[in-house]
């Protein structure tokens, strides 16, 4: 049985602005989508964070490509875990230049019964990357992968709040491995890692562009990866499925957009945002500067990526007793 410490943390909401194109003939539709001269991206998180970093850097190379000759705003709405902004553009419904990031509180916060809206009053635009999580320990730590974990038969793992990635991935191992799982929630990823390096918890699932600096600084060491391969920058670290457990998990970076809108707009947006992804200066500022892992869903496909997502935060949600 999981020891959890109970604490949810608040998250935050952001915006955008940026111009915009018609492409009727590479959509595929007969009616012709025409963008306004300002399209709004909300997001849901306050500046700097790594949801207004990926719409920021989208729309960036959008406009530097000249893929549209729409102007975007993005707007930062934070507030209840994201219920603030997603709220704000359901009540656009319609509004065909409108976008909003989604995160972990897209799921889990509508989950937790703290926002009138959930993930199906949205028009699914697109999935543009998704982040593995590395599994870090500390440098002094006897724990040298997974197996040592397993003959331990105990694991305690820390996490930014109990409804989180981190969270999940500990519980799957836990499910996975046959071990007991004690997880510890904090206020924010610093004292994660300030307990991991005090001795406090075993070990620390981390986004890459927060755990490699101090990985290649030799104060953690890297024992797995939650993604189906391994990543680049740890090409020496092997994924959980490699060490012999069938866990993997990423956080899920996208789009969508405010109910009501034509199935026009959003080819034509999801065509613009694939023609991003193409190129060049994504590759160098996102993918490669985040170590994240590439990947581009639209329409049907996003939209069934979005179900398994939601089913996957709501079995974890039971498992901790906060959902019957």
């Amino acid at each position: 049985m999981s020891t959890i410490c109970k604490r949810i943390g608040t998250y935050a909401v952001a915006a955008i602005a940026i111009p915009l194109i018609s492409i009727t003939a590479q959509t595929g539709y007969a009616k012709e989508f025409t963008p306004g001269k300002t399209a709004t991206v909300i997001v849901t998180s306050s500046p700097g964070g790594g949801s207004d970093t990926v719409t920021r850097t989208l729309t960036d190379i959008i406009r530097e490509n000249k893929l549209t000759d729409t102007n975007f705003v993005i707007e930062n709405r934070t507030g209840g875990s994201g219920a603030v902004g997603y709220s704000y553009v359901t009540q656009h419904g319609g509004d065909e230049n409108m976008w909003a990031n989604i995160g972990v509180s897209f799921f889990t916060t509508p989950l937790l019964g703290n926002s009138p809206v959930n993930y199906k009053d949205f028009t699914p635009l697109a999935a543009v990357a998704e982040d593995a999580y590395v599994m870090a320990v500390a440098a002094n730590s006897e724990i040298t992968g997974l197996d040592s974990i397993a003959k331990s038969g105990r694991m305690l793992s820390g996490t930014t709040g109990i409804v989180a990635d981190p969270a999940l991935i500990a519980h799957r191992l836990e499910e996975s491995m046959g071990i007991e799982v004690d997880i510890v929630p904090f206020e924010g990823d610093g004292e994660v890692t300030a307990a991991l390096l005090g001795g406090h918890i075993d070990v620390q699932f981390g986004n890459p562009s927060e755990i490699l600096p101090l990985i290649q600084g030799g104060e953690m060491r890297a024992i797995a990866v939650s993604s189906d391969e391994r990543l680049e920058a740890l090409p020496d670290v092997p994924t959980m499925k490699e060490q012999g457990y069938d866990v993997s998990l990423t956080q899920l970076r996208g789009f969508v957009m405010p109910p009501k809108v034509s199935a026009e707009a959003a080819a034509y947006w999801a065509d613009i945002i694939g023609k991003a992804l193409k190129s060049p200066q994504w590759k160098e500022r996102y993918i490669d500067r985040y170590n994240v892992v590439p990947k581009f869903l639209s329409g049907q496909e996003f939209a069934a990526e979005m179900d398994r997502r939601n089913t996957d935060y709501t079995a974890l949600m039971k498992k901790l007793g906060l959902l019957k």
